[in-house]
């Protein structure tokens, strides 16, 4: 399975131009490895919109959902650093899912992602899953790598002490997540399953983004 881990942290914002170069050396020195080092967090990638918004993105892979509501990562959440309290201040746009991985589908990572945004119907939510099941097959596509569907938890999703700003509208949404070797891939990919059956009644939205890049659990030194 190429997904490291059950549980995932979807994050993606805008941010003003004038604050844009301060929030990326805040994520790129301080923020990804912060969270990263979290007990039960294993990786984090970085993304910005090639087509498609808010215009960064940024994916945390959990060994469970569970850890997205355990006490290291309150306790971070409870105690930001005055860095994170300046920069999460200046987030437009924002939407925080905190998701179960229920397909995985292919081998590996690309330095492209497609991502469409869908809202299952009350109800509907397991006919919808098992046509995502034979529809995320990645082998009929050129340059897909892996295709995911990630289940948000309205629970845990949506604001927090940090952001506030994080949107609750639609926190039970589903997210397919597209690996592809291009954006050009990617957007394909997500055009053909945004205009089919059987998510075309729900989409939301969809998009394409470039990796910026990756961080495992392993690159922090001990």
């Amino acid at each position: 399975m190429p997904m490291a881990g059950k549980g995932m942290l979807l994050t993606s914002m805008d941010i003003d131009a004038a604050d844009e170069a301060e929030f990326n050396r805040w994520y790129d020195r301080e923020h990804l490895e912060e969270r990263v080092a979290i007990e039960g967090f294993l990786e984090a990638r970085r993304y910005i919109a090639h087509q498609g918004f808010p215009k960064y993105l940024c994916l945390y892979s959990t060994a469970t959902i569970d850890v997205l509501d355990s006490p290291a990562y309150k306790a971070r959440l409870a105690g930001p650093t005055e860095w994170s309290k300046k920069t999460m201040a200046r987030f437009k746009n924002m939407i925080r899912a905190v998701a179960r991985i229920t397909i995985s589908r292919g081998q590996g990572r690309g330095a492209a992602l497609g991502i469409v945004r869908i809202r299952p119907a009350v109800g509907e939510e397991e006919g919808l899953r098992s046509a995502l099941r034979d529809a995320l097959g990645p082998q009929p596509f050129d340059g897909i790598i892996s295709m995911h569907l990630i289940e948000s938890d309205r629970a845990l999703s949506g604001p927090t002490t940090e952001i506030p700003s994080a949107a609750s509208a639609g926190a039970s949404d589903w997210f397919v997540l597209i690996d592809a070797t291009d954006v050009n891939a990617a957007s394909a990919a997500a055009a053909l399953l945004v205009d089919g059956a059987p998510v075309k009644s729900v989409v939301i939205s969809a998009g394409t983004y470039r990796l910026m890049w990756d961080l495992a659990k392993s690159d922090i030194p001990a």
